[in-house]
């Protein structure tokens, strides 16, 4: 047996040394590669043909020679990224060797051991397609051409053309390409003027560029100057004691000036993320491109005045919207409330395309669509508790505990009247019953591209990572249009140097609800604004969406649609650390009071003379009564016989509303709405109080709720909280 096994790891190996050498055979070899170089300027539009500015992939790109790079900045690069660079031919085998027992104990795959060599090979030589995958072929290739490359160049030639072809970081949209570039873009000035100090910086650059960006991250960029310091002093290239003073140091950044003239930065560098993406970086490269966005600029002009009017005061949080036309996927308004830039108060981050933020409970909706499209649930039909769910309400998670933000609670009521209050304890128990793994599969098929983590806090946006406002934006849109998926995008078409068109509008819908499923959904969230905690967004047209408050008010969302425009806002101090306890005198930094208000006047703007309602579907869905293991039937009152006042069917106190009657009504509906029997009602929702109609004789006992009703809610908390095992929450 001890021999068969053997002969079987014989076996093994052989096969896999073939193969090794069959791909590194099939890789072409060096002097087939031509290195990827700066090409000419290319020039964005808006989507009415307005320019919006040139964008040169290397505007800032100069070639030098070896005499022309300083010392210190060749022996920085060489101490930091590759120690033993001058004792090996372009592969450091003992350097490999040891990545790959760190990988083997540690773990991190297919990482470490990379020479300037490798780098240089991976940045300039290696085609496209096989550097897109970071994969065992990807290594032999990458190896095969830095051999080659090592025994073709001079170990003084292959370090600067590192210095002269290798990325450095980003600002304004525009790429640092070597050295010469970096230096005229982090300290204005060229790099033969520059000391130690900013030279170990640029030094540090490669290896991240866009997280040790010194205008994106001073912390973490002098952090990494110190690293590289101190690996100068290793390699004997410095001083302990130069080490020191140098880090002393401030990091005399200096941002250059050229790159001001370009309208909608923010729009313009986004663009180009995913011109790089579907084109690949060797068209950038070349340039001469004439790149059409779908953004449309009266749009773009309602959303910054929308922005600013609520969010424009010095000290306000930040705020960032996403709209997008559901028929197409088109972005046509993307808007920040920062100043692109590097100076005082200005950021290059892209909130409304980079943040990383948790949702609240804007998160519900896709909860809502897996009710309905997973089980074929009523939402109007299916019927829980809500109520306070002590820690060990849910078995595998002692300490996870859901409460209502004013410890208020309504009883039982149906799933339609949780989403308009927005009542967390309902979805806490919802979520359970169908399962975050079908939660998060839904809210990934709408639009979620952020890695969700089968936490059941996240039914009520308690996410470990978070997500964009173009995600939600996106997500919603699969709502607006009717239950298709359509990938968003902010190019339209692209005119490449030798006149041809290339058109990126209109991608391949992927139908993932019924029209009849995306309807039902949509009347629900419409009751969000009817009568929920969205109606300060309510403008007077057919429109749906929901709320979002995060825990300690740190994030405020309104993500809603019309069956034109599908918009996210999100509002919250770039440090997650700050709470919106009372902004601008408005109180807590709920999304209806910080984001609604916003979307509200982008909506108005942006709709023009369009106020349409949504399209019935040709074939309507009809859901069933859902019982999972927390659901109830519906509450049905004591049938009394009472003359006079009447009975009513549930009376609790919200925090600083008074007394709220929910009381049934006789016949096919929902409950809630009006009295029978008696004296006239009150019903109080989270913004506002109406009155309910008085009736004659006894009262009536409820009946099920009619498919596609939206029933006002009995007595519920205007917004609800939760305090779950990683902190999370929504409202």
């Amino acid at each position: 047996m001890g021999g068969l096994i053997v002969a079987g790891g014989i076996s093994a190996v052989l096969a896999f040394a073939l193969w090794v050498v069959s791909t590194a055979n099939s890789a072409p070899n060096i002097s087939q590669l031509q290195p990827r170089v700066p090409g000419q300027t290319s020039e964005f539009f808006a989507a009415d043909g307005q320019p919006l500015g040139y964008m040169a992939s290397d505007v800032l790109r100069t070639q030098l020679t070896q005499a022309q790079e300083p010392r210190l900045l060749r022996e920085a690069t060489v101490a930091i990224e590759d120690r033993r660079f001058y004792q090996h031919g372009g592969v450091d085998y003992l350097g490999l060797l040891r990545a790959a027992l760190k990988d083997v104990f540690v773990g991190g795959g297919l990482q470490g051991g990379s020479t300037l060599t490798m780098q240089l090979v991976t940045n300039v030589y290696l085609p496209d397609r096989i550097a897109a995958v970071h994969n065992l072929r990807y290594k032999v290739v990458q190896l095969k051409l830095a051999t080659e490359l090592g025994n073709r160049e001079s170990h003084a030639s292959i370090l600067t053309q590192y210095l002269n072809d290798v990325p450095y970081g980003s600002m304004y949209g525009e790429t640092a390409i070597g050295v010469a570039a970096a230096s005229q873009m982090f300290f204005n000035k060229p790099v033969g003027r520059l000391d130690l100090a900013q030279l170990a910086l640029l030094a540090g650059l490669p290896q991240a560029p866009s997280q040790y960006n010194p205008f994106v991250d001073p912390k973490l960029a002098r952090w990494r100057r110190g690293l590289v310091l101190q690996a100068m002093v290793r390699s004997h290239y410095i001083t302990q004691a130069t080490a020191d003073a140098t880090q002393a140091q401030g990091l005399q950044v200096k941002p250059n000036d050229s790159y001001q003239g370009i309208s909608q930065p923010y729009v313009v560098n986004f663009a180009l993320q995913q011109l790089v993406q579907d084109l690949g970086q060797k068209v950038v490269d070349r340039g001469g491109l004439k790149i059409y966005t779908t953004i449309n600029l009266a749009d773009q002009r309602a959303a910054a005045q929308a922005i600013q009017q609520h969010e424009g005061n010095p000290g306000d949080p930040a705020a960032a919207l996403v709209a997008i036309n559901p028929a197409n996927g088109n972005i046509v308004a993307l808007q920040n409330s920062t100043t692109y830039g590097v100076g005082k108060g200005q950021t290059t981050f892209d909130y409304a395309t980079e943040a990383e933020r948790q949702t609240g409970s804007s998160f519900k909706a896709f909860a809502l669509m897996t009710l309905i499209h997973d089980y074929n649930g009523d939402p109007n039909a299916t019927y829980y508790v809500s109520k306070y769910l002590r820690p060990g309400w849910l078995p595998g998670y002692p300490s996870y505990s859901v409460q209502t933000a004013e410890r208020t609670y309504a009883g039982t009521i149906s799933v339609t009247q949780a989403t308009a209050v927005s009542d967390n304890t309902v979805y806490a128990q919802l979520g359970a019953d169908l399962g975050i793994q079908k939660i998060n599969t839904i809210a990934h098929e709408m639009g979620i591209t952020a890695p969700l983590y089968d936490n059941p806090s996240e039914v009520l946006g308690g996410l470990r990572i978070g997500v964009s406002p173009l995600q939600m934006s996106d997500a919603y849109a699969t709502l607006a249009n009717g239950g298709s998926h359509i990938t968003p995008t902010i190019i339209s078409k692209v005119v490449l140097p030798s006149g041809k068109t290339l058109y990126f509008g209109n991608p391949k819908p992927t139908r993932v609800f019924s029209q009849g499923q995306a309807y039902a959904g949509t009347q629900t969230l419409e009751t969000v604004l009817q009568y929920g905690t969205g109606t300060v967004a309510s403008y007077g047209c057919p429109a749906a969406g929901k709320t979002g408050t995060t825990n300690n008010y740190t994030d405020a969302w309104f993500v809603g649609y019309t069956p034109r425009l599908s918009t996210a806002v999100w509002v919250g101090y770039p440090n997650t650390d700050v709470y919106m306890n009372d902004v601008n005198g408005l109180g807590p930094g709920y999304g209806a009071t910080l984001a609604a208000p916003i979307w509200k006047q982008f909506m108005q703007a942006a709709s023009g003379s369009y106020c349409g309602d949504f399209s019935p579907p040709a074939q309507y869905w009809h859901g069933t009564e859902y019982f999972g293991a927390h659901a109830v039937s519906p509450y049905v009152p004591p049938s009394t016989t009472t003359t006079g006042t009447g009975t009513t069917g549930v009376t609790v106190t919200t925090g600083g509303t008074g007394t709220t009657g929910a009381t049934s009504t006789t016949g096919s509906g929902a409950t809630g709405a009006t009295g029978t029997g008696g004296s006239a009602t009150t019903l109080t929702s989270a913004t506002g109080a109406g009155t309910g109609s008085a009736g004659a004789g006894a009262p009536g006992a409820p009946s099920a709720p009619a498919p596609q009703a939206a029933a006002p809610p009995s007595s519920a908390p205007a917004h609800s909280t939760v305090r779950s095992t990683n902190g999370a929450s929504g409202f």
